[in-house]
């Protein structure tokens, strides 16, 4: 199993704090793991992105040039990163904020309405988490339980309503399939 995942939105989406939820829930299912983000010059309301691996292999390169899925959070991320995924691939998009359509018509295309379902669930901050339930209901490729695993690590200072709101957000996004 190879997964090759691209996140990208604005800084302050939680964007790049996703990505490296990703890579720690795959370490928690014992697969190889790489993370690199991407920064525009502004760190909060700048561009941002990151490239996730989660492979039952080695992980050759840890920069996603063509991924499996893309999530992307924003109207700029999403004609800079439709183009590059795989024929066949998943394309989660943040439909509270993006309106515009794909072009493509070979690829899988799920909207899903991250900012309402994060507040529904008790803070817009949850959003990156509403569309992480998504990529992991959809693809089977990590579970929210490894994610929820790993927000103890990632997250060492929430506190657990914290913990327990952000676990509904998965859950919420999960079940968007």
């Amino acid at each position: 199993m190879y997964q090759g995942v691209r996140i990208a939105g604005f800084g302050g989406q939680g964007v790049v704090s996703a990505g490296v939820l990703l890579a720690q829930a795959g370490l928690v299912d014992g697969k190889a793991v790489s993370w690199y983000p991407s920064y525009g010059p502004e760190m909060r309301g700048g561009t941002a992105n990151c490239s996730v691996v989660i492979t039952d292999g080695e992980v050759s390169t840890p920069v996603v040039s063509a991924p499996d899925t893309a999530i992307v959070m924003n109207e700029p991320s999403l004609p800079k990163f439709e183009p590059l995924l795989k024929k066949g691939g998943l394309l989660i998009i943040n439909s509270s904020l993006i309106k515009s359509k794909p072009k493509r018509n070979d690829i899988r295309v799920v909207y899903v309405d991250c900012n309402a379902i994060a507040e529904k669930v008790g803070s817009l901050k949850a959003a990156n988490l509403v569309a992480l339930g998504t990529f992991a209901g959809i693809t089977g490729a990590i579970s929210i339980d490894s994610i929820a695993s790993a927000m103890k690590k990632v997250f060492k200072r929430a506190k657990p309503e914290i913990l327990e709101l952000n676990r509904k957000a998965l859950e919420e996004g999960a079940k968007l399939k």
